[in-house]
């Protein structure tokens, strides 16, 4: 069976070859129709069109294709990052590559020699700590890139982040002034700097404050996280907590956390209040709503495909960096 072409379409349409390469590509400034897009568009569907990618990135240079190297894809944000950021680059008429790392520096390594061998355009990344060579190879050969969500120390790179360090201290100083008798701080024992930059956060608001409260660290590693976090509030917070507030740095930790407290018949938030860093389904089956920190993840999404594509079409300055806004979204565990 021959393949439809552009020029089946432009013969069915009554209109140019040029007009439908135009519409089909999305490329703005030319004059032509709503009337006349919209009848493009439903006869490319009608038979069956299908773009000849090998031989447009022939013509072009350019594949069409983004790589998207996420941490950890079993992480609802990531997941939702990773859906956002393929929308957003649909828009653009671009296909994304996903791939996870799962934490692991050679894993980041061999993901981003594949999509380089893939011949992506360019590439989305969340970096893993041990990283930093493997990005810096990528700046070096000008290979268009952008970080997401995380950054890494000493290494300039354009990408996306939020306020880490400023809305964690101002949530904590929120903790602060509600009078708890104990506020217990639940984090990574990490070196990935927008983790760091939370607990900084947490730290400063404690160090500037006057009131006479106990603050406790738990901090844990990357794996094993529910068997660590039930040991550690075991000692720390006990099984009968009065006026305790748990502030989880991350919605995995927040998960392990809140298990805890529902094994060990722990009331929120009579007993214990939490706040937990970024949201996920899973809370809703808790029985009571979780306060949590919101990430803009629609916003981060298009930010970071949009300076890709401006690195992509040399319209963009390779070290723009943008920091986005979290804010706490208060519901009943936080009393």
């Amino acid at each position: 069976m021959k393949r439809s072409s552009i020029k089946d379409i432009a013969k069915l349409a009554g209109v140019s070859v040029a007009t439908v390469s135009y519409v089909l590509n999305r490329k703005e400034g030319q004059r032509i129709s709503e009337e006349t897009r919209k009848k493009i568009f439903e006869i490319a569907e009608t038979i069956n069109y299908t773009p000849n990618k090998i031989a447009k990135s022939l013509k072009t240079n350019k594949t069409k294709l983004l790589g998207l190297i996420v941490a950890d894809i079993s992480n609802e944000f990531y997941s939702l990052m990773a859906r956002n950021l393929e929308d957003k680059a649909l828009k653009l008429g671009y296909t994304l590559i996903i791939g996870s790392s799962d934490e692991n520096a050679e894993k980041f390594k061999k993901l981003t020699e594949l999509f380089s061998q893939q011949q992506v355009d360019g590439m989305i990344v969340a970096p893993v700590a041990g990283s930093e060579k493997t990005l810096e190879n990528l700046m070096h050969i000008k290979y268009p890139v952008v970080t997401i969500d995380r950054y890494l120390k000493g290494v300039t790179v354009p990408g996306i982040t939020i306020n880490n360090q400023e809305i964690a201290e101002n949530t904590t100083s929120l903790l602060l002034n509600k009078n708890f008798d104990k506020i217990i701080y639940i984090g990574y024992e990490t070196e990935l700097p927008h983790l760091l930059d939370r607990q900084h956060g947490f730290e400063k608001a404690v160090h500037a404050s006057k009131k006479t409260v106990e603050i406790r660290h738990i901090l844990v590693g990357l794996e094993n996280i529910a068997e660590e976090v039930h040991s550690q509030l075991e000692n720390t917070l006990g099984k009968s907590p009065e006026n305790t507030a748990l502030y989880f740095s991350s919605n995995k930790l927040a998960v392990a956390g809140l298990s805890y407290l529902v094994k060990n018949n722990i009331k929120v938030p009579e007993q214990v209040s939490v706040i937990a860093f970024d949201e996920t389904e899973t809370y809703h089956l808790f029985p009571t709503e979780i306060t949590y920190i919101q990430q803009p993840i629609e916003a981060m999404a298009e930010e970071a495909i949009k300076l890709l594509d401006g690195q992509i079409n040399n319209y963009t300055a390779t070290e723009k960096r943008v920091t986005l806004s979290a804010k706490l979204i208060a519901k009943a565990s936080f009393k």
